[in-house]
């Protein structure tokens, strides 16, 4: 009897014993997954932060762009107006 009651605790504790070795498994692989998406928001945050510059330098490139043909057809308007006039 106290055999076989020794033997049902060992079984329990292996049985233990192997959960846990299965949980900080699974603790050890949660960590690497959580780093590698860490490393992989850095990265989506680099790219963001590129993209917001180059899309400013874009939107100014070409509002200069726009002024500019504002300014043309500014002066073609004038131009027409003073052959109408003179």
């Amino acid at each position: 009897t106290s055999n076989r009651r020794l033997q049902q605790t060992q079984a329990q504790v292996d049985e233990v014993v192997d959960i846990m070795r299965v949980n900080v498994d699974k603790v050890l692989e949660r960590d690497q997954k959580l780093s590698e998406l860490d490393d992989r928001a850095d990265a989506l945050q680099a790219g963001a932060s590129q993209f917001e510059t180059s899309a400013a330098k874009l939107k100014r490139k070409y509002w200069w762009k726009n002024l500019k043909m504002m300014i043309i057809l500014g002066v073609i308007c004038a131009i027409i107006l003073i052959i109408i006039i003179g």
